[in-house]
């Protein structure tokens, strides 16, 4: 029996209409993916400004900044955020910064 010719082209157009779906598949994978990352980045972002609003919020002594910044020998920032991420205990800021 003789092959018919446009056997040949349905295979074809099977293999285009296959690709077309995959392709759109693939897209809304991607979508959905770049949702998810979106969300994501827009939680962490929420978190460490509530974060930020909190530390801020502590108090700490002059006088306890300015030993951390001699005895350490940091930035005025950084002896700032240390004391500020353990609530003013200068014991626990300088541990923290030793380790």
């Amino acid at each position: 029996e003789k092959p018919r010719k446009h056997d040949s082209g349905a295979a074809d157009l099977e293999r285009v209409t296959d690709y077309a779906e995959e392709k759109e598949i693939q897209s809304s994978n991607l979508e959905t993916a770049m949702s998810v990352i979106g969300d994501r980045r827009s939680r962490e972002q929420k978190a460490k400004q509530e974060r930020e609003k909190e530390l801020a919020k502590v108090t700490i002594k002059k006088e306890d900044l300015e030993l951390i910044m001699t005895e350490m020998e940091i930035s005025r920032a950084a002896a700032e955020r240390s004391l500020r991420e353990h609530m003013g205990n200068v014991v626990e800021a300088l541990i923290a910064l030793t380790n």
